[in-house]
């Protein structure tokens, strides 16, 4: 039975923060490969998806799903530069919940216009579709199967969680936590194998970003304690933290949830389905 691994490829937030002090932790924006069986499933497209396609192009046509969180820029980005796009016989369909503004396809066209980019999306628009699902409604991928949740931020934001042959991960970044634990964020990480969960802030630094869609390592552990889940990952790393600064965020958590870890660019983890957890 194929394990359900989880590759990040992109983990800071809000702008793409490359050099010496984020090297060692990546400084690319939010972009994470599930892979399921025979499933490829990408969590946000943000500038780490760039350096995905260009491994994906090497082995020739695919078919991908990018579960994207919301439209903000840090995880659109790297729609544009995937280079899978741009070549036929790929398949790539785009979701995310409504928006509010306009429809998905209608966004995707905007980012790729001009005069924001060179590349019209006529061009790519047979490779690339656009999908909807609406809200509590969970939807399939093949075998995997998804919940969406909406979360807490100034524009709609979607949590995803995705669970195939008993084992699941949650995704839920770019959201706020309230003065108790989100109960519907609560109810879509219970008993989730892993949680990558917005820990941009500090507490300290919290009270001074009430209302920007972020959160902090504390909310994060106060959650993963709430709906029980196995292991947390801290992601959405501010761009002014440096590599060593990630690192005492991440003791800091782990000291309150042991196993907790940062999210890394690079990093894979290998998620063991429950009913082989419990044989062995």
């Amino acid at each position: 039975m194929e394990q359900l691994s989880i590759h990040f490829h992109g983990v800071r937030g809000s702008i793409a923060a490359p050099g010496v002090a984020t090297a060692r932790v990546g400084g690319n924006t939010s972009c994470v490969e599930v892979r399921a069986g025979e499933h490829r499933i990408v969590l946000d497209a943000g500038t780490g998806l760039r350096a995905l396609g260009e491994r994906l192009i090497a082995t020739g046509p695919t078919a991908t799903t990018i579960l994207l969180s919301h439209l903000h820029w840090d995880h659109i980005q790297g729609l544009p530069f995937f280079t899978p796009i741009y070549v036929s016989g790929n398949w790539i369909e785009v979701v995310c919940g409504p928006n509010g503004t306009m429809p998905l396809e209608a966004a995707l066209r905007r980012q790729m216009s001009a005069p924001f980019f060179p590349v019209d999306f006529e061009d790519v628009s047979r490779q690339v579709r656009a999908r909807e699902p609406r809200i509590g409604e969970p939807f399939a991928i093949g075998d995997v199967r998804v919940t969406m949740a909406k979360l807490n931020h100034p524009d709609p934001v979607f949590g995803y969680r995705l669970e195939h042959r008993g084992a699941s991960v949650v995704y839920a970044t770019d959201t706020e936590h309230f003065a108790c634990v989100d109960p519907a964020l609560a109810r879509l990480a219970a008993g989730a194998d892993v949680l990558i969960y917005d820990a941009q802030y500090t507490p300290e630094e919290y009270p001074g970003k009430v209302g920007w869609g972020h959160s902090t390592w504390e909310a994060a552990v106060a959650l993963a304690r709430t709906a029980g889940v196995r292991q947390l990952v801290l992601y959405h790393h501010d761009p002014r933290r440096s590599d060593d600064a990630i690192d005492v965020l991440e003791a800091r958590a782990q000291a309150a949830f042991p196993g907790t870890v940062a999210a890394r660019e690079g990093a894979v983890l290998q998620v063991e389905p429950r009913s082989t957890r419990k044989a062995a």
